[in-house]
């Protein structure tokens, strides 16, 4: 079985960040996660979302507030006790029943899809065709996608996306979404990745799923109003979080991740910009160890 794991983020003109940074400041200002059990924020009210109707009576799609907390588990056997309102999973790896049985215990649950690269190893893989795989995005099995070729990847994305709303999923995190700042084998441009961008999030919204804007810092100002929530991996380890502000200030969660940095390094900024900040291992498994939550 693959461990699935999420790409790192890059930095411009580089394929993946090649600094693995030494772990040397003590633990401090910064929580352990608890232990399963005890009574979740999400069971006693506390779920970290706006909702309301649309005219006619039609529930309004989710939208997660900053500060709210969650679980980012893609690889082992999923653990549902974590006690958060959020959680992010692989939305190919489970099913209806692993997507209620969260619902029944207050959480709101976000589906993981790669809408960015190939992954060989997902059931679809025989539909996308060799023509729009290009270079390895530095990760076992995975190539990046030529975004540019809508007519082929939009049918195939919209089957994705369709498939979390028929499991019962609240949003999406769409993976691979900054392709165009990475050596994909294809002159993709920042106007290519914001148009790719903003289909996939149409699509989401279509099949009434909120969506989350993946890393791609550079083109936040642009595409925050298409957007519901952010992820972002290591904005701390790379001195970039303060560009993830839009998100907060529009009253949206952004939900943030570092490896490297022990929480002594990131919770106090995480506090001060309304981050909702974890650490995790690379394989994204059950481990985490998470900042105090915090409204800005």
């Amino acid at each position: 079985m693959r461990a699935r794991r999420a790409a790192r983020p890059t930095r411009p003109g580089a394929v993946l960040p090649a600094v693995v940074l030494a772990l040397l400041a003590l633990l401090a200002g910064c929580t352990a996660a608890p232990e399963p059990g005890g009574t979740s924020a999400a069971s006693s009210g506390k779920s970290g979302e706006k909702t309301g109707e649309k005219p006619g009576g039609q529930e309004a799609r989710w939208r997660p507030e900053p500060g709210t907390g969650w679980q980012w588990q893609l690889s082992g056997k999923l653990d549902p006790t974590v006690d958060v309102p959020v959680y992010d999973i692989d939305g190919f790896d489970h099913g209806a029943p692993a997507v209620a049985d969260l619902h029944r215990r207050g959480r709101k649950v976000i589906c993981y899809l790669s809408t960015g690269a190939w992954e060989d190893f997902r059931p679809d893989a025989g539909k996308f065709p060799k023509s729009v795989r290009g270079e390895s995005n530095g990760w076992e099995g995975e190539w990046w996608l030529d975004i540019r070729r809508t007519d082929i990847l939009e049918p195939l994305m919209e089957k994705r996306i369709e498939m979390c709303a028929e499991k019962g999923f609240d949003a999406v995190e769409p993976d691979n979404m900054d392709g165009y700042r990475n050596r994909t084998g294809f002159p993709l441009t920042a106007a290519d990745q914001l148009r790719y961008n903003r289909l996939i999030a149409r699509i989401a919204h279509r099949h009434g799923l909120a969506v989350g804007l993946k890393n791609d810092l550079g083109q936040i100002p642009e595409l925050e109003p298409d957007f519901d929530f952010a992820v972002n991996e290591q904005c701390a380890q790379f001195e970039e979080c303060d560009a993830l502000t839009p998100f907060v200030k529009a009253g949206k969660a952004v939900f943030h991740v570092e490896y490297e940095l022990p929480v002594a390094r990131f919770c106090a900024d995480s506090k001060r910009l309304g981050l909702s900040s974890l650490r995790k291992k690379y394989d994204l498994g059950v481990w985490r160890q998470e900042c105090p939550q915090a409204r800005p």
